[in-house]
């Protein structure tokens, strides 16, 4: 049985990342999501296992000296993981993986599987992401005003990307994360004018 192929998915939060792999993986049974291990507490209807593995600093520490994460990063104040096992069982199974990981996390990956495919969503301009934050209703305003930060630091990191996906329309975007994952159709990318226009919005 061939290997399945390995995928990167990175975007600011807010980009709308989480929602638009829920509705792929719908459409494609042998795309599974690597379920990353975090420090940080669950979120309301998030499930163990499912969302994340949650564990606390100290056994994520642990887990880390003991070489078991692919990757692991720092992103508000939590730490993420990869477990090395959980990839390998399901691309030997033949599934695709998807990590759904940030920029620091992806160039660890790469080290690992250099034939990876990563992509970036970028929402179409940060006045659209900062109005998705505020519609979740989860953080307050000191939050809000640090993930817009973090945000422009990460979408700084776009061109270490294979493929670019701007999230204008759902539908759309969907149509073209699809494209990639099934490889049979390249997304044509956006132009870096495109890009720039987001990042200056």
């Amino acid at each position: 049985m061939k290997n399945g192929t390995l995928f990167i998915l990175s975007a600011p939060s807010g980009g709308g990342k989480t929602s638009l792999l829920k509705a792929a993986r719908e459409k494609m049974p042998r795309l599974a999501a690597a379920v990353s291990h975090t420090s940080r507490s669950p979120r309301p209807g998030e499930v163990e296992g499912q969302h994340y593995y949650f564990v606390d600093e100290a056994r994520f520490n642990q887990m880390v000296e003991d070489g078991e994460f692919l990757e692991h990063a720092r992103v508000f104040d939590h730490a993420y993981g990869t477990s090395k096992q959980a990839l390998t069982k399901l691309l030997a199974a033949g599934f695709d993986a998807v990590l759904d990981i940030d920029w620091q996390g992806a160039r660890q990956i790469r080290q690992y599987d250099p034939e990876c495919i990563s992509i970036f969503i970028l929402p179409p301009s940060l006045t659209v992401l900062e109005q998705r934050l505020r519609g979740r209703g989860q953080d307050s305003e000191s939050i809000i005003a640090g993930r817009m930060q973090q945000a422009m630091a990460e979408m700084s990191h776009y061109s270490e990307f294979d493929h670019v996906l701007i999230n204008d329309d759902f539908d759309m975007s969907l149509q073209g994360l699809i494209g990639l994952f099934s490889a049979s159709d390249r997304v044509k990318q956006p132009s870096i004018e495109q890009i720039e226009q987001i990042l200056a919005s």
